[in-house]
């Protein structure tokens, strides 16, 4: 989607700056702007819309009610497609409304330091159009659950694969198998819309068997085809309550002709184990057998240390919210060394999510991390395209 046909709604209470911020839209070419000269009124007038807008810029410090309220209500009320953060505020307070704004579900393009320029705005809205096209834009579930369990049961949930490259020489060495729900009608659902629903219905178990099975089939058909690459797959908490978890997966795995060795678990670090002493014994004996342990999402949870501590985790991931903007954000970087360096000192791969600049790529390079994985390198795509995608990808020079 081209900026001419995106429609912005702009809420900035300082007449001045919100008509400067007018003026720029329209010199990138923008044409559906709306105003909104405070929190209220913004969100009289995006209720008033028949479908949302496609970005809002929301200033955060207005009177009355202020941009972090906003955003929240826009989030919890469905009233936009993304928002952009507009500040001239700690950097730190912009990171913190940011991830507020994602774990209601809503996209964040980014913030936008003031005062605007053509530039900034330009940077950050030519965002939307690299995260649009996978999915449907919708964010409500527009099914049901028998309709999920039978999608899942059919093998309709399917593995989508990104790459992961090794930053030394830039070759693809792995991929992360990521759940997608292809629909008989031809639309594909997002994880984040069908997968707490399968936890809901205790199907989580299922749905890590169906990408371990699915995955392994994938590995297999592309070694033969003379790529060799590890698989990631991500482990539902409630799996590792059952014992003989280790010896299936194992099973899985061994059917296809391949070896644990070849697989890397990975567990959210933000997942409370209800049975830590059974899931324990469950991650010891996946070890044991060779499968590869990662703490995935690492620094977003409360327990990281006490987990990596009791766990025999072989990776540790650095969530996307560290990664992103890195380069130019002193508190990020400052998570991202910090984590590299715990994980030096406890003999860990390291692998960073969400690398989608040039810049952070370089920093993540300079700071010793082992793998890069992100939109840079590429978007999660099915197993048929896979190797294409391996193809399309350059290293950047640096």
């Amino acid at each position: 989607m081209s900026l001419s046909e995106l429609q912005i709604v702009v809420v900035e209470d300082h007449g001045f700056q919100r008509r400067i911020a007018v003026r720029l839209l329209a010199e990138l070419g923008v044409e559906h702007v709306l105003e909104g000269a405070d929190g209220l009124l913004a969100l009289a007038l995006l209720r008033q819309q028949g479908a949302p807008p496609d970005v809002v810029l929301v200033d955060l410090d207005m009177p009355g009610m202020d941009g972090i309220e906003c955003i929240g209500l826009i989030a919890q009320e469905h009233l936009a497609r993304a928002v952009v953060v507009v500040s001239a505020l700690d950097p730190a307070l912009l990171n913190t409304v940011q991830t507020m704004a994602r774990a209601y579900g809503l996209r964040v393009l980014g913030s936008v330091e003031k005062p605007l320029t053509r530039d900034k705005l330009e940077a950050v809205l030519s965002r939307y159009g690299e995260s649009v096209g996978e999915v449907p834009e919708s964010s409500e579930a527009d099914f049901s659950t028998e309709e999920l369990a039978n999608g899942l049961r059919k093998r309709e949930v399917v593995p989508w694969f990104q790459p992961q490259v090794e930053f030394a020489n830039g070759k693809v060495v792995a991929v992360e198998a990521l759940a997608r729900w292809e629909r008989s009608d031809g639309s594909v659902v997002r994880p984040m819309l069908f997968v707490p629903v399968l936890e809901r219905e205790g199907l989580a178990a299922e749905l890590t068997e169906c990408m371990l099975d699915q995955g392994c089939q994938w590995l297999q058909h592309w070694q033969r085809e003379g790529m060799r690459l590890k698989l990631s797959v991500n482990v539902s908490p409630l799996a590792l309550a059952d014992p003989a978890a280790a010896d299936r997966y194992q099973s899985i795995v061994e059917n296809h002709g391949l070896l644990p060795e070849d697989v890397v678990l990975e567990i959210t670090e933000s997942s409370l184990m209800t049975d830590a002493a059974r899931g324990l014994g469950v991650l010891a004996r996946l070890r044991l057998k060779g499968f590869g342990l990662s703490i995935d999402d690492f620094g977003t949870g409360y327990s990281s240390l006490a987990q990596l501590a009791q766990v025999p985790f072989t990776e540790l991931k650095i969530d996307k919210e560290f990664v992103f903007s890195a380069h130019s954000q002193p508190r990020k970087r400052a998570m991202v060394e910090a984590s590299l360096d715990l994980a030096r000192k406890l003999h860990l791969n390291t692998v960073a999510e969400g690398v989608e600049t040039i810049e952070d790529w370089q920093l993540l390079a300079e700071l010793g991390c082992t793998i890069a994985q992100g939109w840079l390198i590429g978007r999660p795509v099915p197993g048929s395209e896979l190797p294409a995608a391996v193809a399309r990808w350059r290293r950047p020079v640096h």
